[in-house]
């Protein structure tokens, strides 16, 4: 059994085949509704391995084959075995991915697919589908940054691991750039460095073009007073000594992770944009203290711009990875009436955002990193629930989710409302990937046919 998928793409034929040559074009193409996880991506094209963590411990192994390799025409893969947890792949599920690159003129390239595998071909296309809107997109926006003169850059990011920094650095690494993952343990490879957030290093930062600091505590959990405490500390002193050490190297960007907690918990119908002011609670009290230490960075040579992000749209993590296999159950519902607004933000526009906050010089201060249509809770709900085929009728009380974040963290979480507009980057004519909720999901959860 066969399939055979195409998509032509208004890039150069050797831009593209080169996208797939750098680290990060596995990940950035792995489907994320599907249950497995990229322990290691292929080092070359013409004879490296990937390898897929699939679930009950068994391994996907992809041998790329040397005696098909012919750039920037062709590479092939195909499954292997490479200890026991990859024989029942390797043996039961035989696989070989022929990718090609037809140059149809000198500025546009028809990407083919080519598998030979037993796997039903109804089961594939949602993958392909997603994969070539990925590789149309990103290629786009490296496109549009290049336009305006971004360079190949050095760029540092704290939190590269996390479920925004993964997604960014691979993004990144496709483009060209170098990433350098600061991280806590010693370094593993060249690309790293470590890094000590209560006295980062003097040379941390030397030879980096721009900082993207995502690094802290999840805000999710019960709003204990050490759970608090752990939000504030692994944010606003870590903030300030990096900021501090990014002004005093000279570093042109300083990019800070935010939240739109600063607007408070329930600013109800108020439409709140970047010069509106700042809430009250605790999450408002964070933010704004974390946003004063990332700013303490700022100087003639270092622009700084701080990401209020919304409620991030990911199959891999945050609120759509508890929700969907709850909707998917037939269990999701709205929380209490369902008036809240819910201001939401898919993981690929926010990668976008962070891109376009290092190449656009003309971005500094607060920018809101959430979609042009925020949607109540209650449509959320509908919404979600119809790109699953899943009913969702009966609401949650309140109660429910207090039984695991308490009192405050239902208030600053679960039932939060803030109707939050992302004005400075409509003003930038900024082009988001999905302005639309449903266009998101069936995206991320490849229910697009």
């Amino acid at each position: 059994m066969s399939i055979e998928c195409s998509s032509t793409i208004a890039v150069p034929r050797a831009e593209v085949f080169e996208w797939f040559r750098r680290p990060g074009a596995f990940s950035r193409l792995a489907p994320p509704w599907m249950s497995a996880s990229i322990e290691s991506e292929a080092g070359s094209l013409a004879d490296g391995r990937a390898v897929l963590r699939l679930p009950g411990g068994l391994r996907w192994v992809a041998q790329h084959s040397a005696a098909d390799f012919d750039p920037p025409q062709r590479f092939v893969d195909r499954t292997a075995v490479d200890g026991l947890a990859s024989m029942p792949v390797g043996r039961l599920l035989p696989w070989r991915h022929t990718h090609e690159f037809e140059a149809v003129d000198d500025g546009h390239t028809r990407v083919v697919d080519r598998v030979d595998t037993p796997v039903p071909a109804m089961l594939l296309r949602p993958m392909f589908d997603y994969r070539y809107r990925q590789l149309t997109d990103d290629l786009a926006a490296h496109g549009q940054a290049a336009e305006r003169g971004f360079e190949k850059s050095t760029i540092a990011v704290t939190g590269a691991s996390g479920l925004v920094g993964s997604a960014l650095t691979a993004f990144l690494t496709t483009g060209g750039h170098r990433v350098i993952r600061l991280v806590r343990h010693a370094p593993s490879n060249p690309d790293e460095r470590q890094w000590d957030p209560d006295a980062p290093a003097a040379d941390l930062l030397d030879d980096v073009d721009a900082v993207v600091h995502l690094a802290g505590a999840s805000i999710a959990g019960r709003f204990t007073a050490a759970h608090k405490r752990a939000i504030a500390d692994s944010r606003i002193g870590p903030t300030a000594r990096l900021a501090a050490l990014a002004k005093a190297t000279g570093v042109p960007t300083f990019v800070c992770a935010s939240a739109i907690g600063y607007y408070g918990a329930d600013r109800g119908d108020e439409i709140l944009t970047e010069i509106d002011s700042r809430g009250t609670g605790f999450l408002a009290d964070v933010v704004a203290d974390w946003e004063a230490a990332a700013n303490t960075a700022a100087s003639p040579a270092t622009r700084v711009v701080r990401v209020r992000t919304g409620i991030v749209q990911s199959p891999r993590g945050g609120t759509l990875r508890l929700l969907r296999p709850l909707f998917a159950a037939g269990l999701g519902g709205a929380i209490g009436n369902g008036r809240q607004w819910l201001p939401w933000i898919g993981i690929d526009d926010l990668v976008d955002i962070y891109h376009r906050a290092l190449w656009d010089t003309n971005l500094t201060g607060a920018v809101n990193a959430v979609a042009p249509q925020p949607v109540r809770n209650r449509d959320y709900t509908r919404t979600l629930a119809r790109v699953l085929h899943r009913p969702a009728i009966l609401p949650i009380p309140r109660f429910g989710p207090a039984l695991l974040l308490g009192r405050e963290g239902v208030a600053e979480l679960a039932a939060a409302s803030q109707r939050v507009q992302p004005t400075r980057l409509t003003a930038a004519a900024h082009p988001f990937r999905d302005e639309d909720l449903e266009s998101c999901l069936r995206h991320l959860l490849g229910r697009t046919r």
